[in-house]
């Protein structure tokens, strides 16, 4: 990336942390398979298994780690074996998540994407609801919710090695979106049982063999820095002063969302032409997620939300990162600010 490159897409992938990559290069050095009977295999299962501990501890979770090469598989892993008629799940899910629960039951939401928690009649058994939006950044509440016997699955991809995991039975967490390699992420579990077994590996419920290098990246970016977060908290409401006094609309504006995740629309001006322009002022941004093959296909999660074709076709996505400052706001909002100017005349 050239050194002039504003780079504002931490929630597409965020660069790796200098730990991270000194963790993997350093386990390229332990070539053997962590199931092998011998005494090479032996000793990379016991740096795994160390891993797998720290990488547990990092993040405050006292229960099983199952390594896998995202959240998506992850996700995968925990629902796309459930019943349709036990899951509730939102309209403003990753799309990973909707591909694997056609027909559940989707709760609703407000304008600002908050998820209505109220369960419906039948009470399902599997209540399963990000974290925190990849396009809005909303905070869910899922610490609130009503269980009365339910079981909660937690998309924390956006949410993990930020904020503290919420109390669920189930997590998904995906490596590269805190620091670590892409190709790498986890299941946590609370109760095995609530697995179907599918491999060989990992315990049992994962085939294929472990990817210790990016395990031990993943480990080492949830070790490295961690306390930038609340410093973005000024960059986001700086930026969020700046787009409205420019005329633009901060998306989920009232909602308590994460400071390193905000969407902005800017009427008139469709999102395709922010990006293009953006991208030639050096500028990296997105419209929503970047999980489409680089579609730029207006979201589903501001649909579900209320907004009309209109108004979400006009909207981009910023997020920002451990070394992301005051001169990077200002910068975008300058370009911001000058193609809004153009756009209303």
């Amino acid at each position: 990336m050239a050194a002039d490159r504003l780079y504002l897409d931490h929630a597409a992938t965020t660069p790796m942390l200098a730990e991270a990559k000194a963790a993997m290069v350093e386990a390229l050095d332990r070539w053997a398979n962590p199931s092998s009977p011998h005494a090479d295999g032996r000793a990379a299962r016991a740096v795994l298994e160390d891993a797998r501990g720290r990488i547990a501890q990092a993040l405050g979770w006292q229960a099983h780690v199952i390594f896998t090469s995202g959240a998506t598989e992850a996700i995968a892993m925990a629902l796309g074996h459930a019943p349709t008629d036990t899951i509730a799940t939102s309209p403003v899910e990753h799309d990973s998540v909707l591909r694997v629960t056609p027909g559940v039951h989707r709760l609703p939401v407000d304008r600002n994407g908050r998820v209505d928690m109220t369960l419906p009649a039948g009470r399902p058994r599997v209540i399963a609801v990000q974290h925190v939006n990849n396009e809005t950044g909303v905070i869910q509440p899922l610490d609130e919710v009503e269980r009365t016997g339910a079981l909660i699955f937690a998309d924390c991809a956006q949410s993990a090695g930020k904020l503290p995991l919420p109390d669920a039975d189930m997590v998904a967490i995906s490596a590269h979106k805190f620091g670590g390699p892409p190709g790498t992420g986890a299941l946590l579990v609370k109760d095995l049982a609530l697995l179907r077994p599918s491999g060989g590996q990992e315990q049992g419920y994962r085939a294929g063999t472990e990817n210790l290098p990016g395990i031990l990246g993943m480990m080492a970016a949830l070790e490295g820095r961690r306390d930038w977060l609340p410093g973005a908290e000024h960059l986001r409401a700086r930026l969020d002063r700046g787009i409205e006094a420019a005329g633009g609309e901060v998306v989920a504006k009232d909602a308590s969302r994460i400071a390193a995740i905000a969407s902005y629309r800017m009427p008139g001006v469709s999102a395709r032409a922010q990006l293009i322009q953006f991208d030639m002022a050096g500028i990296s941004v997105s419209a929503g997620s970047a999980c489409s093959s680089g579609s730029l296909k207006t979201g589903h999660v501001l649909h579900a939300m209320g907004w009309d074709d209109v108004a979400a076709s006009e909207v981009v996505r910023v997020s920002f990162g451990p070394t992301t400052d005051d001169a990077d706001v200002d910068r975008f909002l300058r370009h911001w600010s000058s193609m809004a100017e153009h756009g209303r005349r």
